[in-house]
């Protein structure tokens, strides 16, 4: 590695302060300490024109854009924040906790199917339109989850609103480049990253609180009536911008440059292989042909997208050559792994707390807060940080060591009797995710060209779905493996020990309820298993660490 890594490069052509979403004369107003430029020109439904090409209807000032999107972040985080509370009890209802995470990884699975996609259909369609039909199918899966009656279905559901996750993931931050200068991205990012902390916060107490009382189903239903709110805000107060400058008024002719094949060879690929890698930890041996059918299918898919990509796309979903950057692959492979590595502890943690000091699904779920709330002060400090001194990539270094101190800390004292201080040990996990997305998003977007911008952030979003995905799978994986290891093992002698391993894996509940010497052998066979799962997320934060040490620091 080049001993100059940290030392600007000349300034990038790509990372100028570029005008905003307005243009013309402006008027400059602070906005919770952000310098917000407003335009008042006179016709202010005509359409203005960014330095990058973007053509926008003034419909809405910034600040008004922002509070929109504000609604939806809020209620997406809420229900990731209350799946990961809930989900054992959710699978524990149909008596099948060893599948549970199968409701976290349906819907990640949709998210990496459909990412690349809706990048270039916002900028076929725009950004608005793309995120009321993202609203649309986030509200279909939730009213699924809420009305199955199967494991099956609610996965089913889970896939639907994961459709959903994807679009708005990436379509907020788009809009939100289209705001403001990209210096002011992150700290404007920050603000709204403190909504989507408090949806994660008020989630797991708010989920485990209507599982415990009413029933987990309500949790999914009433998302519905809260997502229409916020289609109906976007569609009356988001701006609609063409990015395509060619004006192009027949749906068929925008939905032929989208690259549908290649998109759906990317996602076959990505899927296929996440789910034969969720049947080996699980279930199936490594020479079963179902898990050599699905690698296979994402071996022949991934080259047949690399063929298509390279060779016949006109409009590639995904252009190659951008993996020849190295700030764009560092950046894909840092973010991923700090992602699994906290998806891997808030899986674990709820169930930490269950099974230990059998706390109520909603005091689990309240567990989560500290690292959300540490999640969302990394992201405002990162934010701050970057637009007084335009440097982000030791902010990037620093995050991975933070989160390390987290999952040190986690192996070294949570043995089962954690009291309520060392249940604070999982704000640096938290703290360091924070500083580690706002400070990736803008090393990206400085270090490619912004017409690239919508292909590249939909790259870094699937990276962190394939994230969430490893990371759940990793630590799911790890978990049950060591949890059957430890009982055969210290289980013998005790009458029906099979059906004994099969009920502590398949339920909670039945650790709960179980009593005397045996409670005590189940709990320190999770509390084992759960302290295998803190180190996988340790290993994924020292991968990180050594990416984060290959971004190079661009002038902002």
């Amino acid at each position: 590695m080049a001993t100059n890594a940290n030392v600007p490069e000349p300034q990038n052509e790509y990372s100028n302060e570029r005008s905003p979403l307005l243009a013309g004369p402006r008027i400059s107003q602070p906005i919770n300490g952000i310098e917000e430029n407003c335009e008042h020109e006179q016709g202010a439904d005509d359409a203005a024109k960014t330095s990058n090409g973007v053509n926008v209807q003034r419909s809405a000032s910034p600040v008004t854009v922002v509070l929109v999107l504000i609604v939806g972040v809020f209620i997406a985080q809420l229900d990731v924040s209350y799946v990961l509370t809930t989900h054992s009890i959710v699978a524990s209802e149909f008596g099948q906790l060893s599948n549970s995470s199968w409701i976290i990884l349906g819907y990640s699975l949709a998210m990496c199917a459909v990412q690349p996609l809706f990048g270039k259909l916002s900028d076929a369609f725009g950004r608005k339109e793309c995120l009321i039909i993202a609203y649309t199918f986030f509200a279909i899966g939730s009213l699924v989850c809420g009305i199955a009656n199967s494991l099956i279905l609610v996965v089913l559901g889970r896939v639907i609103a994961g459709i959903g996750g994807a679009g708005a993931n990436v379509l907020v931050s788009l809009i939100l480049l289209d705001l403001v200068p990209l210096r002011e991205v992150a700290s404007l990012r920050s603000y709204v990253n403190i909504a989507a902390t408090t949806g994660r916060s008020l989630g797991g107490p708010i989920g485990g609180f209507l599982a415990d009382t009413i029933g987990w189903r309500w949790s999914f239903i009433l998302q519905c009536p809260l997502l229409a709110v916020a289609a109906i805000l976007a569609w009356f107060l988001v701006p609609h911008k063409d990015h395509t400058g060619k004006q192009e008024k027949s749906i068929l002719a925008r939905l032929a440059r989208i690259d549908f094949i290649g998109a759906g060879l990317l996602a076959t690929a990505i899927t296929t292989l996440m789910m034969a890698v969720e049947l080996l930890g699980q279930r199936l041996r490594w020479n079963h042909p179902i898990l050599l059918g699905l690698v296979a299918a994402s071996t022949v898919s991934g080259v047949l997208f690399l063929a298509t990509e390279a060779y016949w796309a006109p409009e590639p979903v995904f252009p190659l050559h951008l993996l020849k950057k190295r700030d764009v692959v560092c950046s894909y492979l840092m973010l991923g792994m700090q992602v699994a590595a906290q998806l891997g502890l808030m899986f674990c943690v709820p169930v930490y707390f269950q099974v230990t000091q059998n706390a109520s699904a909603s005091l689990a779920g309240a567990h989560l807060f500290p690292a959300v709330g540490g999640n969302a002060i990394g992201s405002l400090i990162t934010g701050m940080v970057i637009k007084r001194t335009g440097r982000y990539k030791i902010l990037a270094v620093s995050a991975t060591m933070v989160a390390g101190i987290c999952y040190t800390l986690l192996i070294l004292r949570w043995h089962g009797d954690t009291n309520w201080a060392e249940s604070l040990y999982i704000i640096p996990g938290g703290f360091g995710s924070g500083m580690a997305e706002s400070a990736i998003f803008i090393g990206l977007t400085a270090s490619v060209d912004p017409s690239l911008h919508a292909i590249a952030l939909s790259g870094l979003f699937q990276s962190t779905n394939i994230g969430v995905i490893g990371g759940l799978t990793a630590s799911s994986a790890v978990l049950q493996a060591v949890l059957k290891r430890e009982l055969d093992h210290t289980l013998t002698g005790y009458k029906h020990k099979q059906k004994i391993i099969e009920d502590a894996v398949s339920s909670i509940d039945y650790v709960l309820h179980s009593k005397g010497r045996l409670r005590d052998i189940l709990v320190k066979a999770y509390v084992v298993g759960l302290e295998y799962t803190h180190g996988v997320s340790l290993i994924c934060v020292a991968i990180a660490f050594v990416a984060s040490l290959f971004i190079r620091q661009r002038n902002l």
